[in-house]
C-alpha cells in the first residue's frame, strides 16, 4: 500500500488555510465562543492541535490518548492561552504529524490501528480523518467559513467517510444518498423506511456533518433527521 498522496496534499493545504485564518485572531477572538456549544475558540485550536499529536501516537504504536479524562483535561487547560501560543501549538502539531506521516513505511500504510471508543482502522485513513477535523472545525471557529468555501476535493472524499461513519447507526433510518453528479450511497440504520437524500455534495457534507440542518438537500419518504454528533 503506497501513502494516500491526495488526503496528505489536501490536509496540507487545509492546514494553511487554518493557520492562516488564526493569524487574524487577538486573544479577545480566541477567548469568544464557537459554534460548538460550550466550547471558545480556545477550545476548538487546543484540541486540533492535540488531536494532531494523538494522531502522531497511533502512527507510532502509542495509545491516541492515554485516557479520556487526560484528553478532555488538557483541552480544558490549554483553552484559555493567548492567541500566539495557540496559533504556534496549532502549527507545530501540524508540523509533528506531517513528519510522521512522512517517515511512516510505505508497508505501514495497511496496517490497523486502535484510534478512540473501540475504533479501529488503517493506517491508511489517519491523513482523511485529520483532513475532516481541520476542514470543519475551521467552520465551528465562526470567523467566515462555511461548509460552501469547502474544496470539491474535500466534499467528494467527506461524503465517502461520512457514510461509512454512519454505516448501521441505530439514531438514523436507512438512508439512499445521491448526489446531482450520479453518485449515491446508502448509509443509517437498518429499520424504518428508507429515505432518499438528494443534493449537491456539499450540502450532503453539511447535512451529515451537522453543520447545516439540510438547506439544499431534498428528501422523499420522511423527514431529514439531525445527523448524530461524529
Amino acid at each position: 500500500m503506497t501513502k494516500p498522496t491526495a488526503d496528505l496534499t489536501g490536509l496540507d493545504e487545509a492546514t494553511h488555510r487554518l493557520l492562516t485564518a488564526l493569524d487574524a485572531l487577538d486573544d479577545a477572538a480566541i477567548a469568544a465562543p464557537s459554534r460548538l456549544s460550550g466550547w471558545t475558540r480556545g477550545h476548538l485550536t487546543t484540541h486540533l492541535a492535540r488531536n494532531a499529536d494523538a494522531l502522531v501516537n497511533v502512527l507510532a504504536g502509542r495509545p491516541m490518548y492515554p485516557s479520556e479524562d487526560s484528553r478532555d483535561t488538557d483541552i480544558a487547560r490549554g483553552a484559555p492561552r493567548p492567541a500566539a501560543e495557540q496559533r504556534a501549538d496549532v502549527r507545530d502539531s501540524a508540523q509533528r504529524l506531517a513528519g510522521a506521516f512522512a517517515a511512516l513505511p510505505a508497508d505501514r500504510w495497511s496496517t490497523t490501528a486502535a484510534l478512540r471508543n473501540g475504533v479501529t482502522d488503517r493506517l491508511d485513513s489517519l491523513p482523511l480523518r485529520r483532513w475532516v477535523e481541520v476542514e470543519l472545525h475551521h467552520i465551528d471557529l465562526g470567523i467566515g467559513r462555511t461548509v460552501h468555501d469547502l474544496p470539491g476535493a474535500f466534499t467528494d472524499r467527506a461524503v465517502d467517510y461520512l457514510t461509512r461513519r454512519y454505516e448501521g447507526h441505530p439514531a438514523l433510518p436507512p438512508l439512499d444518498l445521491r448526489a446531482e453528479d450520479g453518485r449515491s450511497w446508502y448509509s443509517g440504520g437498518h429499520d424504518g423506511t428508507r429515505l432518499v437524500v438528494a443534493g449537491a455534495p456539499t450540502a450532503l457534507v453539511g447535512w451529515l456533518s451537522g453543520r447545516t440542518t439540510g438547506s439544499g438537500l431534498t428528501v422523499s419518504g420522511g423527514t431529514l433527521p439531525a445527523a448524530p454528533a461524529l
